[in-house]
């Protein structure tokens, strides 16, 4: 039976993909390790693997990339959200699944490798179903937002802003913790939780982010979760929201990469209340905008 290989690095990945016949299908699935759907994905795909035979040539080959740690790859991809699976033959995209659905996986597989082995309905496992926006935004729509303090002159500095607020996470109490969270969203009229610092991302998702908003000519704060696990779990919790990074606009979670693109899509004017700055010169907000949240 066919296996998945597992790539961790960009020489691996191109060298595999040179060295497969312009015949053979590669499905390439990117996860991240603390993703639940990709656990899911990644059992679907050992499935599939199983059921088609190793031939020489090869039909097909099975790759699993982390997103994260291969952000330039992910991004040639458009890789936004996880788990991404991508079908290609040769130098050309066949077709892309987003999501754990295992019948669209096995749908999309059998399209372009064709049937092989008995995978049946029974033989993979349910979709792991996501709703990323349930925090009451349908009973918000066409209310106003909270009148926030502007924060739009304040100047950014020659370098990154510390991260905002400076302190360290000693707090046992949830209930300390919410009223923190609470804060800490509010700090600035736009405010990004990210990995990393703005000039320094530490993964992929988190330097388009930074990119996108830039571009846009934002003025933002920003938050490190590495530095600190406290904010980076319990605002997984507070916001129910499992990964990063986030992006609020007056205290609202928005969402993540992938939201933030749909909504720009939607509505190409959607930051312009937040332009602080020529397009394509966006950044972060001055400190005293993340040291002084902002209150209801």
């Amino acid at each position: 039976m066919s296996q998945i290989t597992d790539l961790t690095s960009d020489t691996a990945f191109h060298s595999h993909l040179s060295s497969l016949p312009p015949t053979t299908l590669a499905v390439i699935s990117f996860h991240t390790p603390w993703a639940a759907p990709c656990k899911q994905m990644r059992l679907i795909l050992e499935t599939l693997a199983s059921s088609y035979p190793p031939q020489d040539p090869p039909k097909i080959s099975f790759l699993s990339l982390d997103a994260e740690e291969l952000p330039a790859i992910s991004e040639s991809y458009d890789v936004t959200a996880v788990p991404f699976l991508i079908l290609q033959r040769g130098d050309k995209v066949l077709e892309s699944v987003s999501g754990s659905d295992a019948s669209k996986v096995r749908d999309a597989v059998e399209k372009h490798a064709g049937k092989s082995g008995n995978t049946g309905k029974l033989g993979l496992p349910p979709a792991l179903e996501t709703t990323p926006r349930q925090n009451g935004d349908d009973e918000k729509q066409g209310q106003p937002p909270e009148k926030a303090k502007n924060l739009s002159g304040y100047a950014p500095g020659s370098g990154d802003a510390a991260t905002a607020p400076e302190m360290s996470s000693t707090e046992g109490d949830k209930e300390e913790l919410n009223k923190r969270l609470g804060e800490l969203v509010k700090a600035a009229p736009v405010m990004l939780f990210i990995k990393g610092t703005p000039s320094s991302p530490q993964c992929g998702f988190s330097r388009q982010l930074v990119g996108l908003l830039r571009e846009k000519g934002v003025r933002y704060g920003f938050f490190n979760i590495l530095a600190d696990d406290d904010v980076r779990q319990g605002l997984k919790e507070w916001s129910d929201w499992p990964t990063f990074p986030q992006l609020y606009l007056q205290g609202e979670l928005v969402g993540g990469l992938d939201i933030v693109k749909e909504e720009l899509e939607n509505d190409p004017d959607y930051f312009s209340e937040f332009q602080a700055a020529p397009k394509g010169k966006g950044g972060m907000a001055a400190p005293e905008a993340q040291k002084e949240p902002v209150n209801a």
